[in-house]
């Protein structure tokens, strides 16, 4: 077995890991021991270790978030950006929908960074990770981004994806608020077989460990004797990785191979050693053998749906037709296209390959993805093969080096430095098609296809050693270490860093902030719709009930070609559900219009409940927000009337944190499985803003349902706002964070 999860306490020292119970007096300054401690209070401006108010070192945001971070930021105050601030434009580089709406947001962006004093990368330059890792990334360091894969763990410096409204507290010289995190020891020991690559790794550690929640917001500190054998490329995706496990962030002890890199970026004077001390507490250990490690698949629609490829291979049938059954059950897609029909015996047959992004295009995957190709041909059939560099160094690295030849003489196609294929914006299979891809995430729809219109493709997430082998055998999955002889990875293997490209496109005007510019405004680009403040007792319509086990942000507001509409929130909104719920907008729109004609003509229209009662709509979801940080998961909700989310848990902080910045409700009622709700339904919630202006955390609602044979149920449940601090009640008092920081 690869991989082991403990989770009960244990304390670390160069002899191994012993259980904390014997010695439960030792915890607290055990705690201090850690790498993680030691950066979070570094960063920590409150003065107690227990309520964190981080304030970061960097922020990075792309062309999907970057317009409203800053929009909201200045509808509250923004003068200039108080700390380096990059604005990377890898997400709608391709301005393919829309018309000219995406470099209206690029002109916007760039206005921006000249106006307030940040760091603009125009397109096809850099992926955001990417670039942040070559250009800020240091131990010791913070960086913030909105982006839910800010993971710059491999170089000692801890990353949080979160949604733009935490940016925009940052721009205003505020803080980011949290409960100290558990921290986690990753253990490594070993070192992986050729033929073995990162992705594998990660996805093995994924598998281990997301469904069962058991490093769910917390940081994973990676260390031990294994992290030697390794690359600061395979460090790097790994770790990217992380973000899938569902933690908050990750840390990686540092050593001599960190600080040649760092020299070779020309930053070796910010590298320091990091690594935890003798007696350092960990709330859980997860032990990592890399030796035992196998190339791995992780099947449609989670990365943590990961088998190595030998026992996909070994059940086919069964484990394809659970993604029929999933299909079906998820995507609501009756009569699919079956994965079954690609299976012929023991083979499987792929229809695409990619590499791409922070986690496949890096220099050393596409060096081996180039060696394992080199002199051979993918094929002229079905199959095609695509590759993304991560950034312009390594694309020019890559060329200078002859790999980028070797790729393009295999038959396979060079992009530029683009996170398309990993939000649906670039290389959509056809329908029915299966891509295997070097990416990030294949939820449903993540590939681009759209059910609604009848169509369905699937991704599976393989590493780049293993699909360049199915590549080389022209779109028959093999695993890597099927072939007779893999070139393996190097644990001090680099690349000679050039940054002209960099130097002959990028504005740096970090510090240097240009009052007089004037910002540049497409037609596109809109303002934050107005929100008022919670009224007095809500009355609240279902306008989604969703009992999936995991709801994923990409479902709350899809990704893709709706990446274009991202700067202006009435026309994105009507994007909101509309792959799982596809009359949600409409459901929630009556419901917003009952709500503007009670104010203009008072509370009589509703009778009985006419006691300063607000109407909104809420969205129940078991585990909602797993996945992507955008904010606008939860602000579609709340610019189309939304006022709660109700779940047994969320799937993340960062999501839940964007409920409560758009002035939402995060309730959490674990027996709302039990409730029978439906459409229609709706929650009385008497006393909701004495609630928050106190310091309770459970309020009695009534559930108000129609049975089909006529009349009304009204029946008492529990909704609780379990952990809500008082800035958070404050946010959702005032209506959101916008009228907060107005107040």
């Amino acid at each position: 077995m690869s991989i082991s999860v403990k989770r009960e306490g244990f304390y670390y020292t160069q002899a191994g890991f012993t259980p904390a119970q014997a010695n439960p007096a030792g915890i607290a300054a055990g705690r201090q021991k850690t790498m993680a401690y030691g950066i979070l209070s570094a960063h920590n401006r409150s003065g107690d270790m227990t309520r964190l108010q981080i304030k970061f070192d960097a922020m990075a945001s792309h062309d999907i978030t970057y317009v409203g971070i800053i929009q909201t930021a200045r509808a509250s105050g923004l003068t200039r950006f108080p700390i380096p601030y990059v604005l990377t434009n890898c997400h709608n580089s391709l301005c393919a929908v829309g018309g000219t709406i995406n470099e209206d947001d690029h002109l916007f962006g760039l206005s921006a960074a000249k106006k307030y004093g940040g760091e603009f990368v125009p397109a096809h330059q850099a992926v955001i990770h990417s670039y942040m890792r070559e250009r800020y990334a240091a131990p010791g360091r913070m960086i913030l981004g909105s982006d839910s894969h800010t993971r710059y763990g491999a170089y000692g410096c801890m990353a949080i994806g979160e949604g733009g409204p935490e940016l925009a507290r940052q721009l205003l010289e505020k803080t980011y608020d949290i409960a100290y995190p558990p921290v986690i020891a990753v253990y490594l020991t070993g070192a992986p077989k050729p033929g073995v690559g990162p992705q594998d790794v990660a996805l093995a550690l994924v598998g281990a460990t997301f469904k069962s929640g058991a490093v769910k917001n917390a940081v994973l500190e990676f260390f031990g004797p294994g992290v030697s054998s390794l690359s600061m490329d395979y460090r790097s995706g790994i770790d990217v990785m992380t973000t899938e496990t569902a933690c908050l962030s990750s840390v990686w002890c540092t050593d001599e191979i960190t600080k040649a890199h760092l020299t070779a970026l020309g930053r070796g004077e910010q590298y320091k050693a990091l690594s935890p001390t003798d007696g350092a507490y960990y709330d859980s250990l997860v032990e990592i053998d890399l030796a035992a490690v196998e190339p791995m698949i992780a099947l449609p629609f989670h990365p943590s749906n990961a088998y190595p490829i030998r026992e996909f291979k070994a059940n086919m049938a069964d484990l394809l037709h659970q993604v029929d059954v999933d299909t079906a059950g998820q995507l609501g897609v009756k009569n699919a296209p079956s994965l079954l029909s690609k299976a012929q015996g023991k083979t499987f047959r792929v229809d695409q390959g990619v590499i791409a992004g922070c986690s496949g295009g890096t220099y050393q995957n596409l060096k081996r993805a180039a060696e394992i190709l080199k002199g051979a041909s993918t094929g002229s059939g079905g199959f095609w093969l695509s590759c993304y560099p991560g950034s312009m160094p390594i694309n020019l690295e890559l060329t200078k080096n002859g790999y980028i030849s070797d790729l393009m003489a295999a038959g396979a196609s060079i992009r530029s430095c683009f996170c398309g294929p990993c939000f649906g914006a670039g290389d959509v299979p056809a329908n029915g098609g299966f891509s295997i891809r070097h990416s990030t995430r294949n939820f449903p729809n993540r590939e681009g296809s759209k059910p609604g219109d009848g169509q369905i493709s699937y991704v599976a997430l393989m590493d780049a050693r293993s699909i360049a082998a199915t590549a080389l055998n022209g779109g028959v999955l093999t695993a890597a270490d099927e072939l007779e002889a893999v070139p393996a990875d190097r644990p001090g293997e680099t690349w000679a860093y050039d940054d002209s490209a960099y130097k002959a496109r990028i504005y740096y005007g970090v510090g240097k902030p240009q009052s007089e510019t004037e910002l540049v405004f497409g037609p596109n680009i809109a303002d934050w719709p107005e929100q008022i403040p919670l009224p007095e007792n809500l009355l609240l319509t279902c306008c989604a009930a969703i009992y999936d086990p995991v709801t994923t942000t990409d479902e709350l507001i899809p990704s893709g070609e709706t990446s274009s509409y991202r700067s202006n929130p009435i026309k994105l909104s009507q994007f909101a559900l509309s792959r799982k719920d596809p009359l949600y907008v409409k459901r929630a729109l009556a419901i917003q219009e009952q709500e503007m004609a009670r104010r203009e003509h008072g509370d009589a229209t509703l009778g009985q409940l006419s006691d300063q009662v607000g109407l909104g709509s809420f969205i129940m979801a078991l585990k909602p927000g797993d996945g992507s940080a955008r904010e606008q998961a939860a602000s579609c909700q709340r610019v189309l009337g939304g006022c709660a989310n109700v779940a047994v848990e969320y799937a993340t902080k960062r999501y839940r944190s964007n409920v409560v910045n758009w002035g939402m409700l995060p309730f959490i009622a674990e027996d709302v499985k039990d409730w029978g709700l439906k459409e229609g339904d709706s929650l009385y919630i008497p006393g909701i803003k004495a609630l928050l202006e106190g310091d309770g955390e459970e309020i009695q609602a009534y559930l108000i349902q129609h049975p089909k044979d006529g009349g009304q149920t009204k029946t008492p449940v529990t909704l609780k706002l379990p952990g809500l601090t008082r800035e958070e009640r404050d946010i959702i008092l005032a209506g959101c964070l916008i009228n907060y920081y107005a107040k």
